[in-house]
């Protein structure tokens, strides 16, 4: 009876294990093609030469400058665009980094390659691209925007796609051939040391002087 139901328990669970396997697959693929477009994307966006900017842009090694700037010289919709595109621009960051990553210490791992990728990109800017400039305002807003998607979504999106690829490597696989695994047996508790071993040897010389009082007193009597 028991090996007629393990049966279909071990078919069952082998499906299961195929399954998450197969839907970790997908989301991984998707996380990964997603990166690559927002990658192009990216590029697009912070790698277009901009000529007629050219003599107006300059490189911003202080923090905080340039939203100063939004702020003084930007009308209020000028600025929220601005320093919004910014926010937008690395929020995917946020959103597909800690999937295709480990899940240890994965903030931080997010947190550290969005500041490597945003860096080069505004080194590349500053070098390269006629009419763009390194602004460390933008490393800071980009990376702001990473952090908030991750606390709003991908902190919950990542974890949920870690604990189902923890479930599919964690399940049986019961190939064909294979023995199920059984569960140890607790071992037997050794039995007491002090069982079947004699008293001590001061033990029986004090029952045995009290013993002898008792009979003293006994006599008296």
């Amino acid at each position: 009876m028991d090996a007629a139901a393990a049966g279909p328990q071990r078919g069952t669970a082998r499906r299961k294990g195929w399954g998450r396997l197969l839907l970790r697959v997908a989301i991984l693929a998707l996380a990964f093609v997603a990166m690559v477009g927002f990658s192009v994307v990216l590029a697009k966006v912070t790698l277009t030469p901009s000529p007629a900017s050219e003599e107006l842009v300059k490189s911003n090694l202080h923090p905080g400058r340039s939203l100063r700037q939004y702020a003084e010289d930007y009308t209020f919709v000028a600025a929220c665009k601005q320093a919004g595109g910014n926010l937008v621009l690395g929020m995917p960051f946020g959103i597909l980094l800690p999937i295709l990553v480990p899940r240890r210490l994965r903030m931080l791992r997010m947190f550290l390659l969005t500041v490597a990728v945003i860096v080069l990109v505004e080194l590349v800017q500053g070098a390269v691209v006629p009419g763009r400039a390194f602004d460390v305002d933008d490393v800071i807003l980009n990376t702001a925007g990473a952090l908030l998607a991750y606390l709003l979504v991908g902190r919950r999106l990542s974890h949920r796609y870690h604990v189902l690829a923890e479930g599919a490597e964690r399940a049986p696989a019961d190939r064909p051939g294979t023995a199920p695994r059984t569960e140890p047996k607790p071992r037997p508790k050794p039995a007491s040391r002090r069982a079947g071993r004699p008293a001590p040897v001061w033990s029986r010389l004090r029952h045995g002087v009290r013993r002898r009082a008792a009979r003293g007193r006994s006599r008296k009597r």
